[in-house]
């Protein structure tokens, strides 16, 4: 228990260990220096661009989903004296956050009107790169007193506004240039269309944003102490020949065979608002989508509500029905002949093949089961803010090491029920057989983007650091958990007695194996989420906020609701049929069907629109981990519920 709680102490100490502006409220003075920082260059999902006219035109570019240092040297942005790079948490490390200083001079209350930032010469080569990423929508990310910044949106729809995480890097202005018939083929998809011999093509020019308008909205809740509860920034395309910002209609477009001399500059204001510090995220939430999570969350409320009651009431009624019948025998009639679940009573408790590797994927799933519900119920509680992103990571691989204890215990409990010989062998591959994986997939995956020159790319003294807070934190709770099961753990007591020979299982129908039974029973736990995946998806990938965990709360205990019941629905009939080998259908059943599902939602979420093989690599490769992740929890649920279902019915019947 000491242990447990130094453990404890350590990972809090290095959860706290990072840079976490706008935790608690800062006070400015007039004239006080407010500090800018930048942070990386992200793609975004959605993305316009606009026609001569100034209309805006949907884009079907495909998607980026890595991103960009801010000080890479193919940006060419205008950079302090001396770039420090700030301290920060280890889960934002991982998540590819990378913040800096930045030469922006803010102090409060001091309006300021087109500032030289400098003077920057982009070659033509890195004018393409920067093209691109014009061209597939990435945004600047800068942070001004923990808040981002980003530009004012108003929906007519919600009759209200908000602001934006970050701002678009430039902006693509769609043009119409006409080439010989001979030169192009008509495309209706590409935006090509033929008149006469002539074809009429879509350019895109893109515009670089090279003057910024900041405004920061403050609160004053004393006299003369103002704090800082929202930051808008609006970007501009100007072309410059001077230190002037005036807009005269013409913007800067980057010519990708010659240098380019781009002069950087930006305007401050300050602008007094109702708002106080408390409620100053809520300028940043847009919540127009929560109608469809309501109705989604609904609508399987009342679905889970229908199953459960239909599979509770079959369940219990067939149950009732099967207790009466075994236990009102009469034990001296020699010539009765038993038939259902009960036949199987000899053979169900039986240690089934590759026991071992079963128990460590179950104790994994139920630490990620664990992690799952304390990440969202801490986020909900203390995180109740679109911030939390840069937060939660650390909190995630801090529970992920701590549950190690309970997963561990899990795993040797389940080993213990099978009755298996190598209880040792339990205790050393539950802590490093899954976490080994991920580890390996994550280094795999961070090479491709080390080759892409993505800031998503995992410094190695943070891979370091991870593996040796694995070694010393999770490894030793995760031992401590299965000595702790060896010692307590009860479960290897069964009511009924395994017989020497197995008995041979009967012919199956379809529907009752394996891999038909897990892909239906995968559809209910599925529909529950896959509404809520959609918004983790864009969090994730395109790091927009994420706060709504009331409802993801909501979905994972419909999730395990619905595993759980369909899983002991199958179970009970396949024990019916006298198939006793219940313990590898139970997890297959419960996760197989969910995750495949799970992976080819976020296949269909992309649209196929992935630019590039990096992209499609990363993509793919964390697609994959992460269906095998929810495979391994939701298997976990599907093997403790039948787990049950199995002890209890055999303890409740007579057996000669």
């Amino acid at each position: 228990m000491h242990f447990f709680f130094t453990a404890l102490s350590l990972l809090w100490a290095v959860s706290r260990a990072s840079f976490l502006p706008g935790i608690s409220p800062t006070n400015y003075d007039a004239k006080s220096e407010i500090a800018l920082y930048v942070n990386h260059l992200t793609p975004s999902r959605h993305f316009q661009h606009k026609d001569k006219d100034g209309n805006n035109i949907k884009s079907d570019k495909e998607h980026y989903l890595y991103s960009y240092d801010y000080y890479n040297s193919k940006l060419h942005f205008c950079k302090p004296e001396n770039v420090i790079e700030q301290a920060e948490s280890l889960g934002s490390v991982l998540f590819g956050d990378r913040l800096y200083n930045s030469p922006f001079k803010l102090n409060m209350l001091e309006d300021k009107s087109c500032v030289s930032l400098c003077k920057s010469v982009i070659p033509g080569e890195d004018a393409a790169f920067i093209n691109k990423l014009i061209k597939n929508g990435f945004l600047h990310n800068w942070l001004v007193d923990g808040l981002p910044a980003g530009t004012l949106i108003n929906n007519e729809r919600e009759s209200s506004a908000h602001i934006t995480n970050g701002f678009p890097l430039g902006s693509v202005e769609i043009m119409q240039g006409v080439h010989n018939g001979a030169m192009a083929t008509p495309r209706e998809e590409t935006g090509i269309s033929a008149h006469g011999s002539n074809v009429v093509v879509n350019l895109e020019l893109p515009h670089l944003n090279n003057h910024y308008d900041i405004t920061i909205q403050y609160h004053e809740p004393e006299a003369g102490k103002y704090r800082i509860v929202g930051v808008e920034v609006e970007p501009k395309s100007i072309k410059q020949t001077s230190n002037s910002c005036e807009f005269t209609g013409e913007q800067i477009s980057l010519s990708e065979d010659q240098d380019n001399e781009v002069l950087y500059t930006y305007s401050v204001r300050y602008v007094r608002f109702s708002h106080t510090w408390a409620t100053r995220w809520d300028n940043y939430r847009f919540s127009y989508d929560t109608t469809v999570q309501w109705f989604s969350l609904i609508s399987c409320v009342i679905v889970v509500i229908g199953l459960s009651s239909v599979v509770l009431h079959m369940l219990l009624r067939a149950l009732k029905s099967d207790f009466a019948r075994y236990n009102e025998l009469n034990l001296d009639d020699e010539f009765h002949e038993e038939s259902g679940w009960k036949l199987s009573h000899g053979d169900v408790f039986r240690m089934p093949n590759k026991s071992l590797l079963l128990s460590v994927l179950v104790g994994s799933g139920v630490q990620l089961l664990l992690l799952a519900v304390g990440g969202i119920v801490i986020a909900a509680i203390a995180f109740n803010n679109a911030g939390s992103r840069e937060v939660l990571p650390t909190i995630f691989f801090v529970l992920y090491a701590l549950f190690g204890f309970v997963g561990s215990y899990a795993s040797m409990g389940v080993y213990r029920f099978f009755k298996g010989p190598y209880p040792k062998v339990n205790m050393i591959l539950t802590p490093f057989l899954i976490p080994g994986l991920i580890l390996l997939t994550i280094i795999s995956l961070n090479f491709f983007l080390l080759i892409a020159h993505s800031s998503d790319a995992i410094p190695f003294s943070a891979l370091f650091a991870v593996v040796l807070l694995w070694l010393i934190i999770s490894v030793p709770l995760s031992l401590a958990g299965s000595l702790t099961a060896i010692k307590t753990c009860s479960w290897d007591q069964h009511p009924t007695k395994t017989n020497q020979i197995a008995r041979q299982i009967p012919f199956q129908p379809w529907y009752l194996k394996t891999l038909p039974a897990a892909l239906v029973a995968g559809i209910f736990p599925f529909a529950s989420i896959a509404v809520e995946l959609y918004f983790i998806y864009n969090s994730l990938w395109f790091h927009q906020f994420f706060y709504m965990f009331g409802f993801s709360m909501v979905s994972l205990f419909l999730l395990v609701l619905t595993t759980a019941l369909v899983t002991v629905m199958i179970t009970y009939h396949s024990l019916c049929l006298e198939n006793w080998q219940w313990q590898w259908r139970s997890f297959i059943v419960g996760g197989l069907g969910s995750a495949v599902y799970i992976f080819i939602h976020s296949i269909f979420f992309t649209e196929f629109k992935l630019r590039g093989f990096t992209t499609i690599v990363l993509y793919v490769g964390y697609s994959m981990l992460i269906s095998i992740l929810c495979c391994l929890t939701t298997g976990a649920v599907g093997f403790f519920s039948s787990m049950f279902l199995v002890r209890k019915i055999f303890s409740s019947v007579k057996v000669d």
